[in-house]
């Protein structure tokens, strides 16, 4: 078998944090909402070049404090436009990570973990200043 593309299902509970959180601050744009009725859970997919997620307000249709991992370019930039928007609830921190990587991780309110990371090249990175938050 070979996999065209992976989405992971990530567990959310409040519509409005939920675009808060990932179309305001992380940049994703909704694709699609769906419910099956006015006032029912909803089902949406968000996306942010091609990385694509399912959020998921459904019981038992995901685990609250998932975690999904990311391979990308322009995670420092990307990282410092985050930082510059101030939002006030995540102020991740860069670090260079043991598998030697450019690496920051965010955390949704609903406890799931997005963790963007580029290989790490000595040449491009040189200047970043790396720094962890508690």
């Amino acid at each position: 078998m070979k996999a065209e593309q992976i989405i992971p299902i990530l567990r959310i509970f409040d519509y409005r944090k939920t675009i808060e959180f990932y179309v305001d601050w992380l940049g994703f744009e909704i694709t699609f909402e769906h419910r099956f009725e006015d006032h029912t859970p909803v089902y949406m997919e968000v996306k942010k070049e091609n990385i694509i997620l399912h959020l998921n307000e459904h019981h038992g249709d995901s685990t609250p404090g998932s975690s999904v991992f990311i391979w990308g370019e322009g995670v420092a930039e990307y990282h410092k436009e985050l930082i510059d928007k101030k939002y006030k609830y995540n102020r991740p921190g860069l670090e260079k990570t043991f598998y030697d990587a450019v690496s920051f991780t965010v955390n949704d309110p609903f406890g799931n973990k997005i963790i963007f990371n580029e290989k790490y090249n000595e040449e491009r990175h040189r200047d970043i200043e790396f720094y962890s938050v508690d």
